[in-house]
């Protein structure tokens, strides 16, 4: 089974072929920001990298669009809508509401946390779970302050 970025390299190839130069760009882009994070990072490139940094690009397109509907530029909203439907095709699919509330539950009761100051054991638990890949650790983190005082 190839790796989620040698699918990445793969499409990169297959959109310059099909002269689809807006796709290949996009890709192109997050594969370079992949290279410079695993440079930065003095890391190969695996999974986790490579899911980390698309997943900032997705939290970064997402954080534009809130500026740009400010601004009322509808049409770089949709841009960024675009870009971030290709990359989350490269993302896996993450909890359902249900059982990240179980999840988060559980963790809460391992560590035995009874404070929002007691946070970080939570998710400590829970970054050893696993499927912790399959976590989006900032609504994780929204869950857990609603559950402890």
């Amino acid at each position: 089974m190839a790796t989620i970025y040698e699918t990445l390299r793969a499409d990169i190839i297959t959109a310059v072929k099909a002269r689809d130069s807006a796709l290949a760009t996009i890709l192109r882009t997050n594969d370079g920001a992949i290279q410079r994070a695993a440079m930065d990072l003095n890391k190969p490139i695996d999974d986790e990298l490579v899911l980390t940094t698309l997943r900032k690009a997705v939290k970064n397109l997402t954080a534009a669009n809130t500026e740009f509907a400010k601004g009322g530029r509808n049409d770089l909203i949709e841009a960024n809508l675009k870009e971030i439907a290709l990359i989350e095709k490269y993302l896996p699919k993450g909890f359902d509401a249900a059982k990240l509330d179980s999840l988060v539950a559980e963790a809460i009761g391992a560590t035995g946390a009874q404070s929002k100051k007691e946070m970080g054991k939570v998710i400590a638990a829970l970054k050893q779970h696993p499927d912790s890949g399959l976590i989006d650790f900032g609504a994780v983190s929204k869950l857990i302050q609603a559950k402890l005082p």
